[in-house]
């Protein structure tokens, strides 16, 4: 005999307050002109018979071949040479393991062997979706009204790879969005990788991750204290190599190696644009996409402010949640998110701390809103369930659509809503602002459902917002039509923040 649970379901009537929303007529479209020039590695035997047939070329032909290359995409890349310079280097040890001096070959024949280990992808030409917005650091020269802005986009293009964009705007009196020019160029930034790892913290996080203990063990009991990187990866890269490797062993060190390449940062050249700066996945945690990114102007106790951003990792089959910090969109840390909160996608961090601790929003169940507090940005445990699914255009779940925004009525929560047919609609919701797991009110109606003009897309019938702003004593928000392409609309926050207070 089985014991079967059963959910008993309350239909109730709620007042109906429509809000009014006014969509603005602008659409920021996918490009497939906007390229990176991505390192590309076709296995280690292919890439040793390209080298190979490289080797017979005379210099005169390594250099016609070369100098036509550049001439082809040297004006669609920065520094295009430096690019293929770079890329040889990665393949060095290939070239050295077919007993070819390295140090004697020519820095054309170089440059020409990474332009064959080099691609184009043009990051947004699926989609540029899912939008955040935030203040920008410089508001000089603005007139009375104004207010320049940054707002970043999930770009998607070939397999669904997404990493993250930007683009600068200024907000005038009247809530037009005057956006900046693009330039011309697309630029990664450089690297630098986190040298020295705490043991019990890192063993925390490959716990969470459930990674199989016995490989943990093996890895990492002879690793003092405090480790550094180079070593861990050099013992990982050592063990993989081995070609009797066991399925099951292999997976547990990848992702012992995925979460020690999770933790970097990243330096753009100060003659880059905003709009030329893109945050391409660069970890293994994140090969296959760096999602929805929710940017929030954080201020701390000190009155200091940053930019920080929650974002999913993902490499195919795991997420990892992450924080990325920046103080002028140059140069960013990026690290992941620890503890048994730390889970899933929706992370949302609010904008300043509540009673001295940080506060975070979470789905860490895939259904239902949360709350959690911490003393370290890094850190969260304890979630409290904050929502549930409740009206019909929300039960398959609730989440959040962006950091929560302050106002003197309460924190106001942007949400998003999965009903029937798999539609996202995004509604709101208002809280205490010393107590934000106490709610205010909440709009029994969605603000913002699919028109009929925003259905088609790359996932249809679906709006989605990953961070508002409050200007001119109106919610500007931004949003993904059918994760395909963005816009925005503006909603009066007096008769927002009436229709929420009334609603409860």
């Amino acid at each position: 005999m089985c014991n079967k649970r059963f959910l008993n379901v309350v239909v109730t009537k709620f007042p109906v307050m429509r809000v009014s929303v006014v969509r603005k007529n602008i659409k920021l479209l996918p490009d497939s002109r906007r390229v990176v020039a991505r390192y590309f590695m076709n296995g280690q035997e292919r890439t040793q018979q390209m080298v190979l047939r490289i080797m017979l070329l005379d210099e005169k032909q390594v250099l016609q071949t070369l100098e036509q290359t550049l001439r082809e995409f040297a004006r669609r890349h920065r520094n295009i040479s430096t690019v293929f310079f770079r890329h040889c280097e990665r393949i060095r040890p290939i070239i050295e393991e077919m007993k070819i001096n390295y140090e004697t070959l020519s820095l054309d024949r170089k440059m020409l062997i990474g332009s064959y280990c080099t691609m184009e992808y043009a990051i947004e030409s699926a989609a540029i979706f899912n939008p955040s917005i935030v203040e920008d650091f410089d508001q000089t020269g603005l007139e009375a009204g104004e207010k320049r802005v940054i707002i970043s986009f999930r770009a998607t293009g070939e397999g669904h790879i997404s990493s993250i964009v930007f683009r600068r705007a200024i907000l005038d009196r009247e809530n037009n969005l005057h956006i900046m020019k693009i330039g011309n160029h697309i630029d990664k930034a450089e690297i630098e990788h986190k040298t020295l790892f705490n043991k019990e913290r890192f063993l925390t996080k490959l716990y969470e991750m459930h990674t199989a203990d016995k490989y943990i063990v093996q890895i990492m009991q002879d690793l003092p204290e405090e480790f550094e990187f180079a070593i861990l990866k050099n013992m990982l890269v050592e063990a993989l190599s081995d070609p009797l490797i066991r399925e099951e062993r292999k997976v547990a060190l990848e992702e012992i190696l995925w979460l020690a390449n999770s933790f970097y940062d990243l330096q753009f050249k100060h003659d880059s644009d905003i709009t030329e700066r893109v945050i391409f996945p660069i970890s293994d945690s994140e090969s296959r996409g760096i999602e929805d990114a929710r940017f929030v102007r954080f201020t701390d106790d000190n009155g200091s402010s940053r930019v920080m951003a929650t974002y999913t990792a993902y490499n195919g089959h795991t997420i990892l949640p992450k924080l990325i910090s920046t103080e002028d969109f140059y140069s960013f840390r990026v690290m992941p998110l620890h503890g048994e909160g730390a889970q899933n996608k929706n992370l949302a961090l609010f904008p300043r701390k509540v009673k001295g601790k940080y506060a975070m929003l979470a789905r860490i169940d895939g259904v239902n809103n949360y709350i959690m507090y911490s003393d370290r940005v890094t850190q969260w445990n304890t979630p409290i369930l904050l929502q549930e699914p409740k009206f019909t255009w929300e039960l398959t779940q609730i989440g959040n659509c962006g950091s929560p925004l302050w106002t003197e009525e309460g924190w106001l929560v942007i949400t998003h809503g999965v009903g029937t047919m798999r539609r996202y609609c995004i509604g709101a919701s208002l809280f205490d602002l010393d107590d934000p797991s106490k709610e205010i009110g909440r709009l029994t109606e969605p603000l913002l459902s699919p028109m009929e003009d925003e259905r088609e897309g790359y996932v249809p019938n679906v709006v989605y917002s990953c961070g508002a702003i409050i200007h001119n004593n109106s919610l500007i928000l931004p949003y993904a039509v059918s994760d395909y392409c963005s816009t925005y609309a503006v909603i009066d926050m007096i008769e927002l923040l009436d229709a929420l207070k009334k609603s409860k």
